[in-house]
């Protein structure tokens, strides 16, 4: 009931392109948003998901986040995880698009699952994945079809999301996280503010589910108050932040 209720606020405040003052979203929501090519990358991402779907394999999940609000037991099909909780296909096919068009190459994503999300994002001609699971039979699961499919640029690290988080800081700036592994206030703030230091002024952050619940709007609200933080895109379900510094502070919301 709260999402439904969030997605009719959300259509009367959002627009398209049209009447939007950044040049930069404009060009952003123009030429990737409502991007109608048919990519050939787009066929490895639906045979990707496809292979997911007809897989009748039940494995035990381990679930760190805020847990399931549709399954009732830790053992589940992989068919049946692909196909209530696994990314759609249109996220998948935008993950892909804007990882290309803005040329993105050092990506991190904090909630493998299936890996489906992870499958569009390595689809892009010059990205690097590194892509955390906690639970160990689901990771288990996206390997393999990560080998299957040729996707030699994912790295997937097993393991709770904290034990990682401190590399990250240490190493490169990335040019985008996905943030996909707890749907929870509390652990989204905590791992937006950790990772802020691994951002530069071109770095793009991608939450996903940001209406799911009013924790997580309220999370979102944060999120987008911050001082650094210029530029917000709320799609409903992903919520976009970028970080131009030549730019003003401003908060869009578009239809995807």
């Amino acid at each position: 009931m709260h999402q439904l209720k969030a997605y009719i606020k959300f259509l009367f405040s959002s627009q398209n392109q049209h009447g939007l003052h950044s040049p930069f979203v404009y060009d952003l929501v123009t030429n990737c948003f409502y991007d109608k090519k048919k990519y050939p990358e787009y066929t490895k991402i639906r045979n990707y998901k496809t292979e997911l779907l007809t897989n009748q394999t039940e494995i035990e999940v381990t679930d760190f986040g805020a847990g399931s609000r549709i399954f009732k037991s830790n053992h589940r099909t992989v068919s049946k995880i692909a196909k209530v909780a696994g990314i759609t296909s249109k996220k998948a096919k935008f993950l892909f698009r804007i990882t290309q068009y803005l040329q993105l190459k050092n990506c991190l994503e904090l909630g493998t699952s299936l890996g489906i999300a992870s499958a569009a994002i390595a689809s892009a001609e010059k990205a690097r994945l590194i892509t955390v699971e906690g639970c160990p039979e689901t990771a288990k699961i996206a390997r393999q079809h990560f080998e299957k499919f040729g996707l030699k640029n994912i790295d997937l690290k097993i393991g709770e999301f904290q034990h990682y988080l401190p590399d990250f800081i240490n190493s490169e700036k990335l040019d985008l996280i996905y943030f996909d592994g707890n749907h929870q206030k509390a652990a989204t703030l905590q791992y937006f503010e950790i990772l802020l230091p691994t951002a530069h002024n071109d770095s793009v952050f991608i939450f996903d589910d940001i209406h799911l619940s009013e924790e997580m709007e309220e999370a979102w609200k944060e999120i987008k108050k911050h001082p650094k933080v210029q530029v917000t895109i709320d799609t409903f379900y992903l919520g976009l932040v970028f970080f131009r510094r030549e730019q003003a502070k401003q908060d869009f919301t578009i239809r995807l």
